[in-house]
């Protein structure tokens, strides 16, 4: 990480403290494996069912994603840009990889 993102990254911490962002990072986990569970109990093989399952898998793999990045000390920082996510986007999705702005540029 380059001095200049090391920075950024101070002011998104003290924007969003690491325990906050675990604790919201859990309870996404958390809700989401609630999810899964109640997709698989009430699937009856339906293709939507599936297609929800994958979607809930997906997130999951986001979720994990985001405490390596906690870990690693690069969280909310955008991974298109290099500028902290606001906080309202990690109120929101804390597992978010990128601002909105390049979220929408990947499409």
């Amino acid at each position: 990480m380059s001095l200049d993102s090391a920075a950024r990254a101070g002011s998104a911490v003290e924007r969003f403290s690491v325990h906050e962002a675990r604790r919201r990072l859990e309870d996404e986990r958390g809700a989401r494996l609630i999810q899964l569970q109640a997709t698989g109990e009430a699937s009856g093989g339906a293709p939507v069912a599936d297609d929800l399952r994958m979607v809930i898998e997906q997130a999951l793999k986001d979720i994990d994603a985001a405490f390596a990045r906690l870990q690693e000390g690069a969280y909310g920082i955008c991974q298109g840009c290099g500028r902290p996510i606001p906080v309202e986007r990690l109120e929101i999705l804390p597992y978010a990889r990128c601002c909105v702005p390049c979220q929408q540029r990947a499409g």
